[in-house]
């Protein structure tokens, strides 16, 4: 006993207090994380108990960064007491505060993001107002992940004396959004704008049909500043979201996922339309992908040599109607080149005087 006071009498007196720093900092983190997991066993009981996914969800993207702030509060009560942690915790409260805030506002920000994203099922088959949905929730995460991001890193630069300055700008430009700091920053200002923009009036929603710079694709992502377009061949086509916003477009998607096309047949003009008609009402009635809406055959050309006959059919989707167009295409050509040979299209040529081929008789006339 006596070895340890005079060990301790020896000792400088600034050795003493930072290892009763660094044992109560220790002591402070392992509590912490008993509570931590204690808390979090309880939580991941209720919400395992529970019928929703969204509470799962919750604890589980929570379950990291809470347990770092539980660690910054214990070590905060714990430097209450002890004037050398007090000291160390002072000057590093002010950066890594406002990034543990900043990552549990995230955490909870994508947490709810992901909940409703799940309940907006895109599987069904009208799936409209789930696009529209998931659309509207990808833009706003982006912009509120943005925000955060932009908010912390500014807290985080107030803290630190020499950048202080800069961390002052930073934050009083965020009620500038509107405006454009300069000339380079415009383009960016003006995507997040029209990103917000997107999210309001929905010009496009995800897995919307659409034709833009005469590709036909499914829109798979929409960023803040572009959008993924999926073409049919599996390449994808970035385009700004301002696009969208200022130019025209085809969206074969907007209001419902029914389309209706056309197949056309070329035939003789002396054809008979009534058999082509019947046969036409008897390969769609069958057809799995044809929806019942909408058949037709409609004559809508004639030139002398080729009569424009239109088959007009409808299905649920754009891929089923694609399908269906091609489908129809193929069996009815079939179907006149074994039944009706002669109404297929050909050209007649009709001479005025007889023809002289050398070596050849004289063609006749007509």
């Amino acid at each position: 006993m006596q070895a340890i006071q005079d060990l301790l009498a020896e000792t400088p007196a600034w050795m003493i207090d930072a290892a009763i720093a660094l044992g109560a900092a220790a002591l402070a983190i392992v509590a912490a994380l008993a509570i931590h997991r204690i808390i979090f066993r309880i939580l991941r009981r209720f919400a395992k108990g529970s019928d929703s996914s969204t509470d799962d969800l919750l604890v589980r993207k929570l379950t990291r960064p809470s347990r770092y702030g539980l660690i910054a509060l214990g070590l905060v009560l714990a430097a209450r007491e002890i004037p050398l942690l007090e000291t160390v915790w002072e000057r590093l409260a002010g950066f890594v505060m406002p990034a543990l805030v900043g990552w549990i506002a995230l955490a909870i920000l994508h947490a709810f993001i992901h909940a409703m994203t799940i309940r907006a099922d895109i599987s069904v088959a009208d799936n409209q107002r789930a696009r529209r949905k998931r659309t509207r929730l990808a833009i706003f995460s982006r912009i509120g992940t943005a925000l955060i991001i932009f908010v912390t890193v500014g807290l985080m630069l107030l803290s630190i004396p020499g950048v202080r300055d800069i961390g002052v700008t930073l934050m009083a430009s965020a009620g500038l959004a509107g405006l454009a700091v300069g000339a380079a920053a415009q383009p960016a200002l003006k995507s997040l704008i029209a990103g917000l923009q997107m999210a309001l009036t929905e010009p496009i929603a995800i897995d919307d049909v659409v034709i833009v710079d005469g590709e036909w694709g499914r829109i798979e992502d929409i960023k803040t500043t572009y959008v993924v377009v999926k073409i049919w061949d599996e390449r994808r086509l970035v385009v700004p979201t301002t696009k969208f916003l200022e130019e025209t477009f085809q969206n074969w998607t907007k209001r419902g996922s029914q389309l209706l096309g056309s197949v056309m047949l070329y035939v003789d003009p002396a054809t008979d339309v009534g058999p082509i008609r019947a046969e036409f009402e008897r390969q769609i009635a069958s057809h799995e992908l044809f929806d019942g809406r909408v058949q037709n055959v409609q004559v809508t050309d004639l030139k002398p040599d080729s009569m424009e006959v239109r088959l007009l059919v409808s299905a649920v989707a754009a891929q089923e109607l694609w399908d269906l167009r091609v489908a129809i295409r193929e069996t009815m050509m079939d179907w006149l080149r074994r039944e009706v040979p002669e109404a297929i299209a050909s050209q007649r040529l009709r001479a005025t005087e007889p023809v002289q081929i050398e070596g050849a008789r004289d063609f006749p006339q007509g």
